[in-house]
């Protein structure tokens, strides 16, 4: 039996992003992430976001999401991500201080996310950083949708030349 669930941004669940691993075209720095948890979910289930941003609607269909992966992030004051991807959606909940997330396409133009808040990542080759620009250590928590087995939810990606980092 197939079973679509609809997922809007309002998610709001507990995991993150990072995985230490590959080489990394652009590294991390000052940030660490708890063990990855895995689970597979029992159904067949398919991830669709669709949500709007900077005046365009985007559309995130992971047609199989049975593969989920949760971590917890945690960034030193300065810390960043590093560019990179992931392999499905991607939902963001912000614990603790400020995340500023910025996309690889486009002007160089930071979303802010302050605790409380959650966003989803579409993932599938959506290259972006996180930065925690503030003073205070940022705590965030993820879920990646549709990680195939034995994959890393992060795809490492050069810098992509739109923003000075």
């Amino acid at each position: 039996m197939r079973r679509r669930i609809l997922l809007g941004a309002l998610l709001l669940v507990t995991g993150m992003f990072i995985m230490p691993g590959h080489s990394q075209a652009t590294p991390a720095s000052g940030v660490t992430g708890s063990p990855l948890v895995r689970g597979s979910l029992i159904d067949d289930v398919g991830v669709k976001f669709k949500f709007s941003h900077g005046g365009r609607t985007i559309v995130s269909n992971a047609k199989d999401a049975s593969q989920l992966v949760f971590q917890t992030i945690t960034f030193a004051p300065g810390g960043h991500t590093g560019w990179h991807s992931h392999p499905g959606p991607v939902a963001v909940t912000v614990k603790t201080g400020t995340l500023t997330y910025y996309e690889g396409s486009g002007p160089c133009v930071g979303r802010v996310y302050p605790a409380g808040s959650a966003f989803v990542d579409p993932g599938m080759g959506h290259v972006h950083i996180a930065r925690n620009e503030g003073t205070e250590p940022l705590e965030i928590s993820v879920a990646y949708f549709g990680v195939p087995e034995g994959a890393s939810p992060r795809i490492d990606a050069p810098a992509p030349g739109n923003c000075p980092f």
